[in-house]
């Protein structure tokens, strides 16, 4: 770590009642305040009382901080022949359909191999420059252990125009899942502002409103079993794992879902019989319209050959 530089500064008086992130883009003017939040939600700032871990925290003015910058890696990504799955391109987006496994850009673990590896071979370099060097062309993310469809821009007018209809929620996203019981009404609508956990930084949990994001997530029975159910869910708001905690805070959470639920005991030989080992969940569909031609696209993805076989295997239990 004695390669990574550490500054320390005091917030002035004039910080008072500011936001964390905002204080100190001001007296760090040299970085973004998405870089300076970034490294707060990495754990990089370190007050008297210790760590700070979240970038909305409001200061009194007058802090003594500690700012913990990493090694910066190269400013650019390698293109990889990676397989995709493109249900539709034109010059100025395409449409995938993303395999479980794949991460969609790449972060500490994943430099390589992902998503964006990927794209900026097919593309050879017409990718957005909008989403950074780590981001490039994408407006939106599905979780790695999560499968099915994603759009990317090629250009940042484009771009613009995603990231603007997904602002306004008027993106029609919809993902099938199977979670653990039946849920009770059959449908439903489920808010809750969404975190980082306090007592899992991996993790996102629910929180009061007011300190986290909004987060409206609606669902609805598609097939009941005994034990478990076929689930649509329907985002009116994109928040990082919000289907993932949304579900088991109503009792419900994805089969195969370490991080946010357990599976129930007499489900559980079925599912490792099955080799099925990452959280239940595919983005089944995708609908909005095109930024330039105006048109509205949509887009159905059919459930890969592992939730094929997991529904295939609950079947024998439907209730009547």
């Amino acid at each position: 770590m004695g390669s990574e530089e550490s500054i320390i500064l005091t917030l002035p008086a004039t910080a008072a009642g500011q936001r964390l992130d905002k204080a100190l883009a001001e007296a760090l003017p040299q970085y973004s305040r998405e870089r300076l939040k970034t490294l707060v939600q990495g754990g990089r700032l370190a007050a008297a009382a210790g760590v700070v871990w979240d970038p909305a925290t409001k200061m009194k003015g007058g802090e003594a901080l500690t700012l913990v910058i990493p090694v910066p890696r190269p400013a650019h990504n390698v293109a990889q022949d990676i397989p995709l799955s493109i249900v539709f391109e034109d010059e100025h987006l395409l449409v995938l359909d993303k395999p479980a496994g794949l991460v969609v850009h790449p972060a500490a673990g994943n430099y390589d191999g992902t998503l964006v590896n990927a794209l900026l071979h097919h593309c050879a370099g017409g990718l957005s420059g909008i989403g950074g060097v780590a981001r490039p062309g994408i407006v939106h993310r599905i979780d790695k252990d999560t499968s099915g469809l994603l759009v990317v821009a090629k250009n940042d007018p484009t771009h613009e125009g995603l990231a603007a209809q997904f602002a306004k929620h008027s993106v029609d996203r919809r993902y099938a899942a199977v979670v653990a019981g039946v849920p009770v009404p059959p449908a439903g609508r489920i808010e809750g502002a969404l975190a980082r956990s306090s007592a899992d930084r991996q993790k996102m949990a629910i929180v009061k409103d007011g300190r986290g994001k909004h987060a409206i997530t609606h669902y609805r029975t598609v097939l009941p079993f005994t034990g478990a159910a076929q689930v649509e869910c329907r985002l009116e708001t994109g928040r990082t794992h919000q289907i993932r905690v949304h579900m088991a805070s109503i009792g419900h959470p994805l089969l195969g879902d370490a991080s946010y639920g357990r599976t129930p005991g007499k489900l559980a030989p079925l599912l490792q019989a099955l080799g099925f080992a990452r959280q239940a969940l595919h983005a089944a569909t995708l609908g909005f319209v095109h930024p330039v031609t105006k048109e509205k696209l949509s887009f159905e993805s059919p459930l890969p050959a592992d939730m094929l076989a997991l529904i295939g295997a609950l079947a024998g239990t439907i209730e009547e």
